[in-house]
């Protein structure tokens, strides 16, 4: 059968871990805004397929689309690479400083890839100025607005919510990530992989890569939010949310389930039978 068992899956995932840390700057930055812009492209089909029908679930079946293409392709997502690396480190296959070279790096192509596509967007849904209003100008505003002065108007509770969201988040990305890993065809990849990036995005989670998109969009549409909002109220404490969620609800539980018994607990076992 096709089916990948979850201890060679997690070996596999620390092995393309190690790849990824051995990839030169240039090549992660270039994956890295691969990356940001086909996220880019899976949002704003999510919100026109969303707008169109009324139903946002729909958008969210859509929206792995961007997640898949990332994968399948072998780019750079800082997100699912906050597990992966990780795992590569328990491994004992990477080292601190290229798992942080790969991380900044990543972000940073992502911001660049996202901020792009961004741009791009904005001149074709404006018709390069000349329309302010439609469903989908309005839904990318509206949704912004949620992921940024919504939690500021709420104070202390609004950094409490915005990190909690980023942590359900980012458990579901960095499992997709995982996921992609039990199956050697690209039917069951794409399968495996579409299960939690939907769950995620349906819930109205938080994402830093597509908020690297989402926000910066709605401020060039007109929305009433400043680049400290979103930085201040969501890049950040999204970021380390989703940090915090790859790496401690996916790359440790992993590791640690999926981990061979080492021979000094094997003797003891063998010791006490006898």
């Amino acid at each position: 059968m096709d089916y990948i068992k979850p201890n060679e899956v997690i070996q596999s995932v620390a092995k393309a871990g190690e790849k990824k840390s051995s990839l030169s700057v240039v090549h992660i930055l270039l994956k890295g805004i691969l990356s940001g812009a086909f996220l880019g492209y899976a949002t704003t089909l999510a919100y026109q397929a969303s707008t169109q029908t009324g139903m946002d679930i729909v958008g969210a079946i859509i929206f792995p689309t961007g997640f898949v293409m990332i994968l399948l392709l072998n780019l750079e997502l800082v997100t699912g690479s906050f597990a992966m690396l990780p795992i590569a480190k328990f491994r004992g296959l990477v080292t601190t400083p290229k798992i942080l070279r790969n991380f900044t790096w990543a972000f940073t192509g992502n911001l660049i890839g996202s901020i792009f596509y961004a741009i791009l967007f904005t001149i074709a849904i404006t018709k390069f100025g000349h329309l302010s209003e439609s469903l989908v100008i309005d839904k990318i505003i509206a949704v912004a607005e949620s992921k940024t002065v919504d939690y500021k108007a709420i104070g202390a509770g609004g950094y409490v919510v915005v990190f909690v969201k980023a942590l359900l988040c980012n458990w579901m990305v960095t499992m997709g990530a995982i996921m992609a890993f039990t199956s050697h065809s690209t039917i069951g990849k794409i399968a495996a992989m579409w299960i939690p990036v939907f769950i995620f995005f349906g819930q109205g989670f938080e994402h830093a890569v597509v908020n690297m998109f989402v926000i910066p969009a709605a401020m060039m549409l007109g929305a009433d939010i400043t680049v400290g909002d979103w930085w201040l109220w969501n890049q950040i404490p999204v970021t380390i949310g989703n940090f915090i969620a790859g790496f401690v609800f996916t790359a440790i539980c992993f590791h640690i389930i999926t981990k061979e018994k080492s021979p000094s607990i094997e003797l003891v076992t063998k010791d006490k039978a006898s």
